[in-house]
């Protein structure tokens, strides 16, 4: 006797079985998990409204608050956070020598520095030593969310002040005489790519090329100018004016 039938004799109706049988046998998809996000800022207002803002909106968890970079750095390990928001004029040790540090924690883990300053040195050292965005604190909620998620797909995030400003010191730069690091037209055209704020897959779409051949530039690019992440390239290409 097919299922049809034994529904007619116990006096149910068919298709209310095969409809139960179906959701019985559904998997729902369990939810991504949040990205988790770490807050050094010493004024313990903004912190506490940062913190509210990330988790209350879906998607996003605050897993840990520091009011001082050092007590950061001498917990943060076990945060595990996907993404770093950082203040950069912190009591004692700086945001900005506090990024070197957490580098060596965490090499490729996306660090946003959050601040009031807009000045060119600022702004240069906390790249050079590892930030991959810079953002003002007048920068809207809305925007400040999405650069986290731009900044963990692998973008640069910046305000639109502080990204004209790079620009500039990018003009400015000159590079020393000796410099000379043999990029083919496809790795200098990437590398150039990488310092106006793209990632892997906006610069593939840009270049019209694969991902896989993405990853391969720029891997060549790391050993021919013998760096290790995408913040240390972008910073030596700003540095020394290579493309």
């Amino acid at each position: 006797m097919d299922v049809l039938s034994f529904g007619v004799i116990c006096g149910k109706n068919p298709r209310d079985n095969m409809i139960s049988i179906v959701q019985e046998n559904q998997i729902e998809t369990p939810p991504a998990p949040p990205l988790r996000v770490v807050i050094i800022e010493d004024l313990r207002e903004i912190r506490e409204g940062l913190t509210a803002l990330i988790n209350s909106t879906a998607g996003f968890a605050c897993v840990a608050g520091y009011g001082m970079m050092e007590t950061a750095l001498a917990k943060i390990e076990r945060d595990q956070p996907d993404a770093i928001l950082t203040d950069l004029g912190l009591p004692g040790m700086s945001g900005t020598a506090g990024i070197i540090k957490i580098r060596e924690i965490f090499p490729e883990i996306p660090i946003i520095a959050l601040t009031i300053y807009d000045n060119d040195t600022e702004i240069f050292n906390a790249l050079c030593n590892g930030a991959n965005g810079y953002l003002l604190k007048n920068t809207p909620p809305a925007r400040l969310l999405e650069a986290l998620k731009e900044a963990v797909d692998g973008g640069s995030p910046m305000s639109p002040q502080i990204a004209a400003r790079v620009v500039n010191l990018f003009r400015t730069f000159r590079p020393p005489e000796h410099a000379d690091y043999r990029l083919t037209p496809q790795e200098t055209e990437l590398l150039k790519l990488l310092v106006e704020g793209h990632h892997k897959k906006t610069a593939a779409r840009a270049m019209n090329i694969s991902i896989h051949t993405v990853s391969f530039h720029l891997k060549n690019i790391y050993e021919k100018l013998q760096v290790h992440s995408k913040t240390e390239a972008v910073a030596k290409a700003l540095r020394e004016r290579i493309v």
